[in-house]
C-alpha cells in the first residue's frame, strides 16, 4: 500500500518508517524542512516537503503523492507549543484531509489523545463521552477526529502519555527538568502511559483495523504518587514528596476536588479494545518501561 506518513520525523514517525517499510508498504514521509526530507530518504522512504498550514501547497503535494492511505502523526508537542498543536489539529488536519481525499486516499490513521474523556471513576473506554467543558484541549482533538471520520476507512488512536526517545519522559527531556526543579508533583491524578515504540506498532496495525476510535495505552493507569517516584529514579532525578494534589504533567492551573485529590477526568484509559484487535505492547506497564529508560540518551 502507498502510505503517506505525515510527521515522519517525529517521535513516533521515526520508529514507524522502518515498520512500514518492513511490512512491505510504499512509504512517503513528510517534513517541513529540507533536512527533514533528507533524513526520511536516508531511512529508506520517499519524502515530500509539506507544511500543512499552507493549504494550496498541501493540496498540490498530496495530488502529486497520491497515497492510498494516510497516517497523521503531526504534532508540536515535542516543543510544547500547545497553541501550534491545537492549530495542527484544527487547520492542519483539515488541509491534510482535504488534500488526501482529493488525491484518492481511502483510509486514514490519525493520532489523538486519551485524556479527553468526561469525569469518571474507572479508566475510560472508547464509548464514553468526552469532556466538552475543556474546550481548549478537547475541542481541537474533536476537530481532528471529526475530519478523520470523513474517510471511508478511518481509525483514530487515542494515545496515552508517550514516553521514550523523543518524548517529554526521557533522560534530559522536560520531565527531568521538572523533577530537578521540584515542579512535578506526586499526587492522586491518574494517567495512562504508552511507550513510543508500542505506539508506533499500533499505528502500523491500525491500517488493517476496523473503523473507529481505539485507546492506545499500557495496562496500568496509575496515580502520580505511584509513577512519579519510579520515573524520577529512572531519570536520575530527585523524587518529590507524595501529596494528595494534582499531577503537574496534566493539570497545570487546575484545582482539585479535595474529596478525591484529582480532577474527575484524570482517570486514565482502558486498552481492552486495542488488545482485542491484536496489539500487544512490549512494555505493558510503565513499572518496567520507566526503569528501561535509565542511562538512555
Amino acid at each position: 500500500m502507498r502510505v503517506l506518513l505525515a510527521g515522519a520525523n517525529g517521535a513516533i514517525g521515526r520508529l514507524l518508517v522502518p515498520l512500514l517499510l518492513n511490512a512491505g508498504h510504499d512509504v512517503v514521509g513528510s517534513s517541513r524542512s529540507d533536512a527533514g526530507v533528507a533524513a526520511i530518504r536516508a531511512a529508506g522512504a520517499d519524502a515530500v516537503r509539506l507544511d500543512v498550514f499552507d493549504r494550496a501547497s498541501t493540496l498540490r503535494a498530496l495530488a502529486a503523492t497520491r497515497p492510498e492511505a494516510v497516517i497523521h502523526q503531526l504534532t508540536a508537542l515535542g516543543e510544547r507549543r500547545f497553541d501550534q498543536n491545537a492549530r495542527i489539529r484544527r487547520e492542519g488536519t483539515r488541509n491534510l484531509v482535504d488534500g488526501s481525499l482529493k488525491a484518492g486516499a481511502g483510509r486514514i490513521v490519525a493520532q489523538s489523545i486519551s485524556w479527553v474523556y468526561a469525569a469518571g471513576e474507572a479508566p475510560a473506554t472508547e464509548d464514553e463521552p468526552l469532556d466538552l467543558a475543556r474546550e481548549g484541549l478537547v475541542g481541537p482533538a474533536m476537530a481532528l477526529e471529526s475530519a478523520a471520520a470523513e474517510f471511508e476507512r478511518h481509525v483514530v488512536l487515542r494515545y496515552g502519555l508517550l514516553y521514550g526517545p523523543g518524548t517529554w519522559y526521557f533522560p534530559g527531556a522536560w520531565a527531568a527538568g521538572q523533577l530537578r526543579a521540584g515542579q512535578l508533583t506526586a499526587g492522586a491524578a491518574v494517567s495512562s502511559f504508552v511507550h513510543v515504540a508500542d505506539a508506533a506498532v499500533a499505528a502500523l496495525l491500525a491500517l488493517d483495523w476496523p473503523d473507529g476510535v481505539v485507546n492506545v495505552v499500557d495496562d496500568e493507569p496509575a496515580p502520580a504518587r505511584e509513577w512519579v517516584p519510579v520515573l524520577a529514579s529512572a531519570l536520575g532525578e530527585p523524587a518529590p514528596e507524595v501529596t494528595a494534589g494534582l499531577s503537574a504533567g496534566l493539570s497545570a492551573g487546575a484545582s482539585a476536588d479535595a474529596s478525591v485529590g484529582r480532577e474527575g477526568w484524570e482517570r486514565g484509559a482502558c486498552n481492552a479494545k486495542a488488545r482485542a484487535l491484536g496489539w500487544a505492547p512490549d512494555w505493558p506497564t510503565w513499572r518496567t518501561g520507566f526503569p528501561a529508560l535509565a542511562g538512555a540518551s
